[in-house]
């Protein structure tokens, strides 16, 4: 049983108001977490719930929110507090309501480029955090074709093997690994990333405005976000257009979009099962071509 009066006495505390819970609004769409709306009118709060062993991913969340709130660029629910509370952990949120039945999707274009403006000088971050429920591991390095290789698709073809698919993935799979440095030569800046950016976790508040959320932050190339802007579906000609107005890409790109999206591909088999072992070998096989 949940004590929503125990979170909402730490929601008080941190936002350094009264906060009533009122009658908990169940909120669905996802498959991770307890999702609740609490509060009623301007006091209305989200807040997510798991159980207290993942109490770290819920404070990484609110960190990359954090982050991506302080660069004045596009809209994220602000963090107020995470905590743990008996048997649960939570994270509570600023609530915006996402029922915008329109969105200006240029705006999301342009202001995802302005946070990429944000950058640091190694790739990788302070902390580790969660793709989906899988660890994401972000120590720094100063390669970038290093980080991808050993923390990104090192990382997921390792887990696959554990998982029990070897053979053809995991020895095309390091021959990509191998070959990275062919693919990845355009020297790219450490940006700002959301690191999850598929079409579920953009959102339109009221008048259009762009809002995005249930961020896997961690500074690399701006690509790896916009290649996932166009894995499941998409967000449209007129967003990646702006993007692109506002900050072009280097040629290249469509290659390097596929190596990026392997990643989550590669992500999805090691949480869904096989039926993405077909589409993860003939990627690499894609991107071996390139190689010659």
């Amino acid at each position: 049983m949940t004590n929503w009066q125990a979170i909402a006495e730490r929601i008080s505390a941190a936002s350094g108001r009264a906060f009533a819970p009122g009658r908990p609004q169940p909120i669905g769409g996802g498959c991770i977490n307890q999702a609740v709306v609490l509060g009623a009118g301007e006091q209305r709060v989200f807040v997510k719930l798991n159980s207290a062993d993942l109490l770290a991913m819920f404070e990484a969340e609110a960190a990359g929110l954090a982050e991506m709130a302080a660069t004045n660029s596009i809209r994220v629910p602000v963090p107020i507090c995470t905590g743990r509370i008996g048997q649960q952990a939570f994270i509570a949120m600023e609530h915006i309501d996402l029922g915008g039945a329109r969105g200006d999707t240029a705006a999301a274009g342009r202001q995802l480029a302005a946070m990429h403006r944000t950058t640091r000088e190694r790739f990788g971050w302070d902390r580790d955090n969660t793709i989906g429920s899988t660890p994401q591991p972000n120590a720094e390095r100063d390669d970038w074709v290093a980080f991808w290789a050993e923390q990104r698709l090192g990382f997921q073809l390792g887990l696959a093997a554990r998982n029990g698919y070897r053979g053809r993935l995991q020895q095309r799979g390091e021959r990509l690994r191998q070959g990275l440095a062919g693919l990845l030569d355009h020297a790219p800046s450490a940006s700002l990333l959301h690191g999850d950016l598929w079409g579920g976790n953009l959102g339109y508040a009221e008048g259009g405005q762009p809002v995005i959320f249930d961020p896997a932050c961690y500074y690399g190339d701006r690509e790896a976000d916009l290649a996932m802007t166009e894995l499941f579906g998409g967000f449209g000609g007129q967003f990646r257009a702006a993007y692109e107005e506002a900050w072009p890409l280097a040629p290249g790109y469509p290659v390097r979009k596929r190596l990026y999206n392997l990643y989550h591909i590669l992500n999805h088999l090691n949480l869904f099962g096989g039926g993405y072992l077909r589409q993860a070998e003939t990627m690499i096989d894609q991107l071996l071509s390139e190689l010659g």
